[in-house]
């Protein structure tokens, strides 16, 4: 296995603190992203290498980029994992928010994508891997704003890995399924503040309670699933275009290619409902 400098964001939970984990337990030089850095203390044990980086900064990703570079001299992989899932109905939640939810799960991957592309131009080689969800794919109830951005980073990597086939740069989606982390917890947090007093609230309160449910419960994949497929992401001669991965994964998007519009939105309306 070729040893790759890599740069992660989003590491201080869940996934991306599994993926830096493993990909240095294999020998990588991994840089791990993200702004609670006091979180990714831990990970020095098995020795990645912290950095503050808040994805909407560009001095932030500047100051990142400049550290590796000259420590380094190149970055081979660059993983786009940080992002935020923010749920509530359209009506319901304010524009600022909808645009932070884009500045951070679509935005910030450019920001820092075309930060990245010159070196591995330069080098003729490099992958990109963005992890997005399967909700890129199809839509859950009450998530407009958030699946908006997911749908929109499908397009961005499949215009990206068009734009860099000639320079010898891999581009990746990885399309997680349901995985036990904060982030289910989170969305229901947002779903429930956004909706209070409002006229979606009851129906709010219950998919929020519906997905505390299932988030508590023992259906949703491990974050080392998703960790050990950017691994192999990572590792393989030639990637996949999509890794389509975790709990309800592959069904649901099944299921939304094959059955009526209007069926597959009671499926939705009622997936969270408890």
């Amino acid at each position: 296995m070729k040893q790759k400098v890599i740069i992660l964001t989003g590491a201080s939970s869940g996934i991306g603190y599994q993926t830096a984990k493993k990909l240095a337990k294999e020998g990588h030089i991994v840089y791990s992203a993200a702004r609670r850095i006091e979180k990714m203390e831990t990970l020095k044990a098995f020795g990645v290498k912290p950095l503050w980086v808040d994805v909407t900064s560009e001095e932030s990703i500047n100051k990142a980029i400049e550290t590796i570079i000259t420590t380094e001299g190149k970055i081979d992989v660059l993983v786009n994992n940080a992002g935020y899932g923010s749920y509530g109905a359209v009506e319901d939640v304010d524009i600022e928010e909808a645009r932070k939810q884009f500045d951070v799960n679509l935005f910030g991957v450019a920001m820092l994508t075309k930060k990245v592309l010159p070196y591995m131009r330069q080098q003729d080689s490099g992958t990109i891997i963005n992890v997005g969800s399967m909700g890129g794919r199809l839509t859950i109830f009450f998530g407009a704003w958030y699946h908006a951005t997911k749908y929109a980073l499908e397009a961005f990597s499949d215009a990206l890995r068009m734009e860099t086939k000639q320079f010898g740069i891999n581009v990746v989606i990885i399309e997680p399924g349901g995985i036990k982390t904060p982030w289910g917890y989170i969305a229901a947090d947002h779903l429930e503040e956004s909706s209070k007093g409002g006229a979606y609230e009851k129906q709010a309160h219950k998919t929020a309670e519906g997905m505390r449910k299932q988030y508590s419960g023992n259906m949703m994949s491990n974050p080392k699933v998703i960790a050990n497929t950017i691994s192999k992401a990572i590792n393989a001669h030639r990637p996949k275009a999509r890794y389509l991965i975790g709990f309800g994964a592959k069904p649901l998007v099944f299921l939304h290619t094959i059955l009526p519009t209007r069926w597959f939105d009671w499926i939705m309306m009622h997936a969270f409902q408890t």
